[in-house]
């Protein structure tokens, strides 16, 4: 009966293709577009496009079913992004998993975009009054995996979402859902599928949207009442991602694997590419991706991300006699405007 179950949770994914395409018309119209920044390095590296193979900590943001997969009992991820170098931009995250039982594990991670500090200005003094503020932009997951029979692999997960400055905010919610499989004779073959970011709309409210001005249609007897603007709302970046990848082995340290992903985007063109991974001995781990987006018609309509990505893991032994690690990530990638986009990451495998 589990088995029925998760088969037909897999060809719901499937089916959700036909809700998604690529829309150019609707490009742009989503806000909330950090929930597409991708804070771990070995998946950044190849262009967030492992949703097949991803696992631990990092699966959180890809695919959720990956969760349960990668460690023995428990893995602790901190990672920093310096987003679109030069912006002074930065993206922190944390999160951990844990296994629950043989088969189930749960992982809860937390980021934040950290935008400096902003010079205040106002309609009187438009070269600032000398204050600073920074905004809010948070987001908190849950998610859950479970793994049958070592070859299929789903997850859910629920995250909340928040925008703030000190008078103005906005809050939501969203869900995750993924699948893995998995087959052959070292698990060579992978696919998964993932549903992100299908939530709540968020809307803007606060008093910063109020203002004072005059009654309207009293000339006699003017005094001042308080107005408020309705902030329109918006939806969340949602998208469906669906990849695969094999994993060639030249020794019994040593494979390449390859990588193929297509991912539809709710509010944006779609986008495809591939990547490749060399792992050394469990120890190094070497990675290259490239991403087109499907559609574009010149440099201004593609994402920020299209072209190369890559990066390296060193995979160290925290002693002899178990295999614990501390893992160091590294990723950087290529976009046309800005330096490029750099992420650093530490884990803890247990």
């Amino acid at each position: 009966m589990k088995k029925i179950q998760l088969y037909l949770i897999l060809l719901a994914l499937v089916g959700a293709t036909n809700v998604f395409a690529g829309n150019p018309d609707r490009q742009g119209e989503a806000g909330a577009n950090e929930l597409l920044f991708n804070p771990w390095a070995n998946s950044a590296g190849l262009h967030s496009m492992n949703t097949s193979s991803i696992m631990g900590v990092a699966a959180m943001r890809l695919n959720v079913a990956g969760i349960s997969r990668g460690y023995n009992k428990a893995m602790i991820s901190i990672a920093n992004t310096r987003l679109y170098e030069g912006s002074e931009l930065q993206f922190n995250a944390l999160g951990f998993v844990v296994r629950m039982g043989k088969t189930g594990a749960l992982g809860v991670s937390l980021a934040a975009v950290d935008f400096g500090d902003i010079t205040i200005t106002t309609k009187n003094l438009p070269d600032g009054n000398g204050g600073t503020y920074s905004p809010s932009f948070y987001h908190m997951g849950v998610g859950y995996s479970y793994t049958y029979a070592n070859k299929i692999s789903v997850g859910a997960l629920v995250r909340i979402v928040g925008e703030s400055t000190s008078n103005v905010s906005a809050l939501g919610a969203a869900v995750d859902a993924g699948v893995q499989y998995v087959s052959g004779e070292k698990d060579n073959f992978k696919l998964g599928i993932s549903l992100r970011n299908i939530g709540t709309p968020m809307k803007f409210g606060g008093t910063g949207l109020n203002f004072r001005g005059n009654n309207p249609g009293n000339n006699t007897n003017s005094y001042q009442i308080t107005f408020q603007h309705r902030a329109e709302g918006f939806e969340l970046p949602s998208l469906l991602s669906m990849g695969f990848s094999y994993d060639y082995y030249l020794s019994n340290s040593m494979f390449v694997r390859g990588l193929a992903n297509f991912t539809s985007n709710a509010f944006s063109l779609d986008q495809i590419g591939g990547g490749v991974e060399f792992y050394f001995r469990d120890l190094i781990v070497l990675r290259g991706a490239y991403r087109y987006e499907i559609g574009a018609t010149s440099i201004e309509e593609n994402n920020l991300y299209s072209g190369f990505a890559g990066g390296f893991s060193v995979n160290v032994p925290m002693s002899k006699k178990n295999k614990n690690k501390l893992a160091l990530d590294y990723s950087y990638r290529t976009t046309y405007r800005f330096r490029g986009t750099h992420n650093f990451g530490v884990r803890i495998i247990i």
